[in-house]
This record gives structure tokens, C-alpha cells and sequence, in this order.
């Protein structure tokens, strides 16, 4: 079995280095064999204590731990969140070995009740969906929402199991998790190994539940939580939140992902870092020139408006638009000329207008 540094140092997978310092001291002084002459089992202790801690105190040792389960990258290795494997989010929830596999795929063979209850197993992802308005993707923002998420349960540990009692071997299976059976044919005799359906292949029967979580190990509780929004952040992307998710029986923490929506703005209509407003100009300015107020996400601003404005023409306000995400800079803000036509003219009017054909030809 592969060795979990974590487990050995007591820590979980998102520990600090001044956390992982700490436990290794902690344990240092509680496991050093100079205080246990007597315990040949505290040298050997010690040794996997120090090797643990060699890999996690090393930052490239143990993000080369974390990618592939050993501090030597593997001939022929990959990552789980590598872009196009398409088991990927399958697997990084697991410590599988090869045997593992074939035993997840074809019926259990060979999977010991040990193997089992070793594995590593951390909880599950949580999705939110969080509206903001167009003024938070100019400046960034700090929201706070609230989750319901799985945590260990306080009154069993995790274990499911009311304290003063423990779990049962399954009698069906005797503790294997696998139920054998023989069939004789005229070929001769076969035999079937399945998953045992009283333990679901655990090996063991909770017979006193947990009186607060029923046996399953965990609770729901409502959690409030910070997120911070980067500017110039798109419609439709996520946020990860690492260790925000629900939480395993071994304590390692699932993620939550943000999905940000972007509440449309009344005025202005986004494509990409540019924003564009369509304006109402009074056709006399459009002719004459002039000055007009338009929205920004700043407040109003005034811009003029040269003689001459054909309809559909876009003025560049540059700067003016959103912040491009991760960079310096932002886009700009395009006004859209709206030529507005007046339906009724006076008499004098329309008398100056004729004048002006005359002139024009």
C-alpha cells in the first residue's frame, strides 16, 4: 500500500507549512526513540515520521506528491486535472492503486476489507450560483454567501457509529465484504465472488447508529462564506474555492465552485472588455453638433457630438469600458448614434425645413 504522509503526520492535504512543522514536532517528541528504549516499534515510527516529513516540507517533493502519490515523477505519469482525460474527475477522488481499478470494474477480486478501509477519500464538490451586477465586474467585490455542507459529525467522529458501541463483523461474510458461491454444472464447478449486499463490502454492520447523523458519519450545517471577485471576471466562469466543499470521513474537504452570472444592466449592453450604449440624439445636434449625457458605470458624463452624425455611427469613449481580467487595462465604451426623428413639425417648422430643400437642391 501506498504510504499518505498526511495520515502519517496527522495533517490534512491543505495544511500550511507552519502546520505541517508543528505536527511534525509534535510528534517528534511523543515518537523519538531516545524516549522509548524499550519500544522497538518507536525507531520504526520515527523513520516513517521523518519520511513523511521530507516530502511535505519541501514544496516541489510534495506537489510532485500530491500530482502523482510519490515525490518521483513516474515514466510515463500524468495528472488527474490534465485538460481531456475524460476519467479525471473520477479518479482524483480516490487512492487508486491498479488492483483498485480492476477491482472497482470487475466485481471486487482480490479487494481485502484492510485495502478498503485505508482508502483515501475526500468529500464532494459543491456548485453555487452567484448573480452580481456589471458595476462589481468594473471594481471587484467581496460577497458573502451562505452553504450547506457535510461535516464530520461531533457526537461519533465520523464513525457513524453511538459512542460505547462499535461496529460488528457482517455474519453474512464473515468481514471479507465478498460473498463466494459455488455452482456445479456438467462443465464442472464454478465459482462467483460479489459484493456482500448486508455490508455493501465494508466487512462490518453498524448495529447502534449514531443517534445525531443516523449512521452515515456526517451533518449538514450552514456555513457563511467570503468570495472575492476579481474585475473584469465573464459571464459564466467559475471560481474554486479548495477545501469549501463537504467533508470526508477522513476530514480531507471536497471544493466549491462559484458559477458568476452577470445581471444584465438596463443602459449598457457588454461584449467582452467593451461596453456600448445606444444613444437618443435630437436630430438638430446630430446636424448642427452638440453636446449629450450618457450613462457610464461611474456615474453620467457629457461628450460632444461633431456636426454631421449619420445614424448608426459609434463614438469611442476609450478607457471607459471593463477591466481586462488578469491584466492592466481596460476596454472602452461605445456610444451607438440613434438619430431620433421628430413626427410633428409647426408650421414655422416646416416652413424653414422647405427653405432648407430649396438650399440643399
Amino acid at each position: 500500500m501506498k504510504k499518505d504522509y498526511y495520515e502519517i503526520l496527522g495533517v490534512d492535504r491543505n495544511a500550511t507549512p507552519e502546520e505541517i512543522k508543528r505536527a511534525y514536532r509534535r510528534l517528534v517528541k511523543k515518537y523519538h526513540p531516545d524516549l522509548h528504549k524499550d519500544d522497538p516499534e518507536a525507531a520504526k515510527k520515527m523513520a516513517e515520521i521523518n519520511e513523511a516529513y521530507e516530502v511535505l516540507s519541501d514544496p516541489e517533493k510534495r506537489k510532485k506528491y500530491d500530482m502523482y502519490g510519490s515525490a518521483d515523477i513516474p515514466t510515463g505519469g500524468f495528472s488527474y486535472e490534465q485538460e481531456g482525460f475524460p476519467f479525471g474527475d473520477f479518479f482524483k477522488d480516490f487512492d487508486f492503486g491498479f488492483e483498485d481499478i480492476f477491482d472497482t470494474f470487475f466485481g471486487g477480486f482480490g479487494t481485502t476489507r484492510e485495502r478498503r478501509k485505508e482508502r483515501v477519500r475526500r468529500g464532494g464538490d459543491l456548485y453555487y450560483r452567484l448573480t452580481i451586477d456589471l458595476i462589481d465586474v468594473l471594481k471587484g467585490a467581496e460577497k458573502e454567501i451562505e452553504i450547506e455542507r457535510e461535516e464530520i459529525c461531533d457526537r461519533c467522529g465520523g464513525t457513524g457509529v453511538e459512542p460505547g458501541f462499535e461496529k460488528e463483523v457482517c455474519p453474512e461474510c464473515g468481514g471479507t465484504g465478498q460473498v463466494k458461491r459455488v455452482q456445479r454444472t456438467i462443465f464442472g464447478q464454478f465459482v462467483t465472488v460479489t459484493v456482500c449486499p448486508r455490508c455493501h463490502g465494508e466487512g462490518y454492520i453498524n448495529t447502534h447508529p449514531c443517534k445525531v447523523c443516523g449512521g452515515s458519519g456526517v451533518v449538514r450545517k450552514k456555513r457563511r462564506i467570503k468570495i472575492k471577485i476579481p474585475p473584469g471576471i465573464e459571464d459564466g466562469m467559475r471560481i474554486r474555492l479548495k477545501g469549501q466543499g463537504n467533508q470526508g470521513r477522513n476530514g480531507l474537504n471536497g471544493d466549491l465552485y462559484i458559477e458568476v452570472k452577470v445581471r444584465p444592466h438596463p443602459l449598457l449592453k457588454r461584449e467582452g472588455e467593451n461596453l456600448f450604449y445606444e444613444a437618443q440624439i435630437p436630430l438638430i445636434t446630430a446636424l448642427l453638433g452638440g453636446s449629450i449625457t450618457i450613462p457610464t458605470l461611474e456615474g453620467e458624463k457629457v461628450i460632444n457630438v461633431k456636426p454631421g452624425l449619420q445614424f448608426g455611427e459609434k463614438i469611442r469613449l476609450k478607457g471607459e469600458g471593463l477591466p481586462l481580467l488578469g491584466r492592466r487595462g481596460r476596454g472602452d465604451l461605445y456610444v451607438i448614434a440613434n438619430i431620433k426623428i421628430p413626427t410633428r413639425l409647426s408650421k414655422t417648422e416646416r416652413k424653414l425645413l422647405e427653405e432648407w430643400k430649396k438650399l440643399r437642391g
